[in-house]
């Protein structure tokens, strides 16, 4: 489905001064989707049919991004996993697993790290990772990213235009499955919209947040405190190949899938490989 009729099924949810919107689908248990940097929740749109029919599906979309709330002041990686338990806490959710995919990587880790101490609000049972920084020093940011998080920043992000975003993008898919244009067309209007370039450089703070907090948001994934599988497009220059390869040294007995054709955004570039990978873990029991 377009982005149109994806935002057409979603409803507003409000935390403090922020808003977001989210959709929910589907029937069976909780699997809480959780999108990247620099697009939406509508990325889990070509996974969402197959899911649903399993599933109780909730994708909300991130602060900054998306049709949330765009400040552009401060957005933490803290504040993204407080806006997610709230969402689930409105929805009268109490458990459930979580899908992740590159800046929700992060906010996924943050929501374990709170399992950990006992200060979740929500019991997650196991969680899926697809590409993103887990380990910070894996993580291979772009020039552009880098820009961003300097002090030329705010520059940078208002001097963006729709043809550097499709230039920057296309570099992370695998040279296979290159990004359509109206998959492109329609990240740039969600991002831009409601002046969405000006969040970024807050936004973008999450790759520095990684390294502050690095111990912490590993130590679950080590110590195992839920089931974890990670599902990686390994052509991705971000965290493809090199990302799993320090994911297998560091995790115990660490559950990993490799798709060896795709990039940076698996579940985009080819959603039946994603699934094949992701629905045998997600189903599990135990």
């Amino acid at each position: 489905m377009n982005a149109e009729t994806w935002y057409a099924g979603a409803r507003p949810h409000r935390t403090g001064p922020h808003r977001t919107v989210f959709r929910r689908d589907g029937a069976g248990p909780v699997l809480v989707c959780i999108h990247g940097f620099p697009t939406s929740g509508w990325d889990f749109e070509a996974l969402w049919p197959a899911l649903t029919q399993r599933f109780d599906c909730l994708a909300p979309d991130l602060l900054g991004l998306g049709r949330a709330s765009k400040p552009s002041d401060v957005i933490s990686v803290a504040m993204q996993a407080d806006l997610i338990e709230s969402v689930c806490e409105a929805e009268g959710i109490t458990s459930a697993a979580l899908l992740a995919h590159d800046l929700g990587d992060t906010v996924a880790q943050e929501l374990l790290a709170r399992t950990r101490e006992g200060s979740a609000r929500v019991t997650w049972t196991r969680c899926a990772f697809l590409n993103g920084g887990l380990f910070p020093e894996t993580h291979r940011p772009r020039l552009i990213q880098r820009l961003l998080a300097s002090r030329v920043g705010r520059l940078v992000a208002m001097l963006s235009t729709e043809r550097t975003f499709r230039k920057n993008m296309t570099r992370v898919f695998g040279p296979e499955t290159p990004p359509s244009d109206a998959f492109l067309e329609q990240s740039w209007d969600l991002l831009d919209s409601n002046h969405g370039r000006r969040a970024l450089p807050a936004l973008i703070r999450y790759m520095g947040e990684r390294r502050v907090h690095r111990e912490r948001w590993v130590t679950p994934m080590i110590e195992g405190v839920v089931p974890i599988r990670f599902v990686n497009g390994v052509l991705d220059p971000v965290s493809g190949g090199h990302a799993v390869d320090r994911f297998e040294a560091l995790v115990p007995d660490a559950d990993t899938v490799r798709l060896p054709h795709v990039g940076h955004y698996p579940h985009v570039e080819d959603p039946e490989a994603t699934l094949s990978a992701l629905l045998p873990f997600l189903t599990a029991t135990g």
